[in-house]
């Protein structure tokens, strides 16, 4: 089927939605710039910020190693093997994206006394953060040939062999899209490390401006910060771009043959309800505790009210901003692909790759110097979500309309429809299920959303993060427990929704 030729409409549409998404990162390099070299200078040529490298770099390492090994394991154990419950294993294992991190940390930290530092950070963010590896490399399993690993058997190749030499590289691209959306969550992480007290960037950026006021040292700070994941972003490119891809061999894809885990089946059952006690049993253990024990003070359940209805509503104004800023840019992404196209979008995912108190230290240099009508409303916090999760209403609007055939808007355009009829006749109405996937993404992820949220919600309102927050900080665990639990409650919908996406709870035949 031909290319469609590019609808200058759309062109100029998405350009202008991606420079809204990049004003903050172009006002902190405006900023930076305007702190002059020798202030610079002594701000970033120091041995803190080294350290706060190197460990933030570490950081992100241990914990996405740790996520590559758990995450492709356990989509290994429940796609390729006769692991009983494998559907039940399958939910287990994704169900921890329900957990933000901020109350994982929390459930820890009022749990074991004492707790802090970099292996309990790397502990909680991999426990929370595996599933961004295990969903996208179990639908790749699930959906891969395996007529190149019978041809590998076949050959004399060991199972260890085959698994090494033929499975891993062709599940290549999903565990890599994983790992990086790993690397970047623990960067731009500030609740975990935050709770768990752990110097990285983050934190940092954070204590800088809201307790010091010392906005020049947060600017250097954030720049580093964004050049680390700009670092980051370069590097997963490079290797996408020397990545081999393979083709499935025949026509119609064959269910694969499961392996026997024989004597170590016991074990590895017992290693997958471990892991899943650790990243779902100690948060529901520590919040049902707290909510047994009841509320701090009285009044706070219509607090609880209150905060879910803010959180409610900046979040639907936040994915109403988004969906508006990704449709032109999610249909440009499905109907003209080409390079400037492609340049759009990587141009979003780097906004989405810069933390949330990255953007929201942006934000607010930009609401008080430029656009002071918008600070301290929910308009600038509608912006910030629409900077942060731009690329996960553009992924859903552009998977829906790849999946419309565009012979149908042919078809409408020869019977003498102009263009904006087509688009609202046929175009929209085809891409439906994928606006509404996105925004309910959107919303939900607003809803989690932290440092931002603390940095720019107007004055004397909180939501379920902030309140969240701002409890565990002095230490009132049963205060915060209703705010949490309530938000685990909200977020396992979308959760158990990517599940059910992937296949994994399909009944499928085995040989």
């Amino acid at each position: 089927m031909r290319r469609l030729a590019p609808r200058p409409t759309l062109l100029a549409a998405s350009t202008a939605a991606v420079a809204v998404a990049l004003l903050p990162l172009v006002y902190l390099a405006v900023r930076t710039v305007e702190a002059g070299g020798p202030k610079l200078a002594e701000e970033l040529l120091t041995t803190r910020v080294a350290v706060l490298a190197a460990r933030s770099l570490g950081l992100a390492a241990v914990v996405t190693v740790a996520c590559v090994l758990l995450g492709v394991g356990t989509a290994w154990l429940v796609t390729r093997t006769d692991l009983p419950g494998r559907r039940a294993f399958a939910v287990l294992a994704a169900l921890p994206l329900a957990v933000p991190t901020y109350i994982a940390a929390f459930a820890w930290v009022s749990t074991v006394d004492r707790l802090a530092g970099f292996w309990p950070a790397a502990l909680v963010l991999t426990l929370c953060s595996y599933p961004y590896v295990f969903l996208p490399v179990a639908a790749a399993l699930r959906g891969a040939d395996p007529a190149q690993e019978e041809v590998s058997r076949s050959l004399g190749r060991s199972g260890w062999q085959t698994f090494t030499g033929v499975t891993l590289r062709q599940i290549r691209p999903a565990t890599a899209a994983g790992a990086l959306l790993v690397a970047l969550y623990v960067l731009s992480d500030f609740g975990a490390v935050s709770i768990l007290r752990t110097d990285t960037f983050t934190r940092a950026i954070f204590v800088a401006f809201d307790l010091g006021f010392d906005r020049t040292g947060a600017l250097v700070l954030s720049s580093v910060l964004v050049a680390l994941t700009v670092l980051l972003l370069a590097g997963e490119t490079a290797t996408r771009r020397r990545g081999a891809r393979y083709a499935r061999i025949g026509g119609a894809r064959r269910p694969p043959v499961r392996i026997r885990l024989g004597a170590v089946r016991w074990p590895t059952i017992g290693a997958l309800l471990a892991v899943a006690a650790l990243a779902l049993g100690v948060p529901a253990v520590s919040l049902a505790q707290r909510l047994a024990a009841g509320v701090s003070r009285p009044g706070a359940l219509g607090e609880v009210a209150a905060a879910a209805g803010n959180s409610l509503w900046f979040s639907l104004v936040g994915a109403g901003l988004t969906i508006l800023l990704a449709l032109p840019l999610g249909l440009l992404t499905a109907r003209a692909p080409g390079p400037l196209t492609t340049v759009l979008d990587r141009l979003a995912y780097l906004a989405h790759a810069l933390p949330g108190v990255v953007i929201g230290l942006s934000l607010i240099f930009f609401g008080i110097n430029v656009a002071y009508p918008l600070y301290q409303t929910p308009w600038l916090l509608a912006l910030a979500y629409a900077t942060l999760f731009l690329p996960l209403a553009v992924g859903a609007v552009a998977g829906a309309a790849g999946q419309a055939p565009p012979g149908l808007e042919e078809v409408a355009r020869s019977l003498g429809r102009g263009p904006w009829a087509v688009l609202r006749t046929v175009t929209l109405p085809l891409t439906l299920p994928g606006i509404g996937a996105g925004a309910a993404l959107v919303f939900l992820t607003g809803m989690k959303e932290l440092p931002a949220t603390l940095l720019l919600r107007p004055t004397g309102t909180d939501t379920l993060a902030t309140e969240l927050w701002t409890h565990t900080a002095v230490g009132a665990y049963a205060a915060a427990a209703p705010y949490a639990a309530l938000l685990v409650a909200i977020s396992v919908v979308p959760t158990w929704w990517l599940v059910a996406r992937s296949g994994l709870l399909d009944k499928e035949e085995h040989r």
